[in-house]
């Protein structure tokens, strides 16, 4: 381990990962930078690798089943999944999925939104673990930490791609997670 408490193997993946997201600033508005992903799913060897991370990372906390985040969450989690041999669970924006569903309204920073999941999708003696594409205020994160722990499951842990460290995801993750890991494969 190097003295950031990063290995060679979690720095070589860093810099594979980091080389196929691209800024694209002022998108969507003006001083914003947008980190696109799209890049590096677009290539075989960047997005296998992430991928298989993802899958040990499922391995490495226990994951009986993968909840994948809307929409992106859903392109990382279920291959994520299957690589673990885990079911895929996907959550997503209120009014969209069929049948019973369990509801979690979170708070935005102007307004509420709404976050659900099949009612059956998740419960006791499941250990679920959350993947998303980024951490950055931490809204729907903690919803959905919420959401599987209603439907008796526990959290496993939440696990992204990526967290934009000058937002305050993590803190207000921080409490909803209790105790369970979060981990970010890149921080910037």
């Amino acid at each position: 381990m190097s003295a950031t408490g990063v290995g060679p193997a979690d720095e070589k993946l860093r810099d594979l990962l980091l080389a196929h997201i691209h800024d694209v600033p002022d998108y969507p508005q003006p001083g914003v930078m947008f980190k696109d992903i799209t890049p590096l799913l677009a290539d075989a060897t960047a997005f296998a690798a992430l991928t298989d991370a993802l899958a040990e990372a499922c391995k490495r906390h226990g994951a009986t089943k993968v909840v994948g985040l809307e929409a992106r969450g859903f392109i990382l989690g279920a291959p994520a999944a299957v690589g673990a041999g885990l079911g895929f669970v996907p959550v997503r924006k209120a009014g969209k999925l069929p049948g019973a569903t369990l509801a979690q309204a979170y708070e935005l920073e102007y307004g509420t939104a709404e976050i659900e999941m099949h009612a059956d999708a998740v419960g006791p003696g499941d250990r679920v673990l959350v993947i998303d594409d980024v951490l950055a205020t931490g809204g729907t994160a903690e919803a959905s930490v919420r959401l599987i722990r209603r439907a008796g499951a526990e959290v496993a842990g939440v696990v992204v791609l990526m967290e934009l460290g000058f937002l305050p995801g993590r803190e207000r993750l921080s409490g909803a997670l209790e105790g369970a890991p979060l981990e970010a494969l890149i921080t910037v």
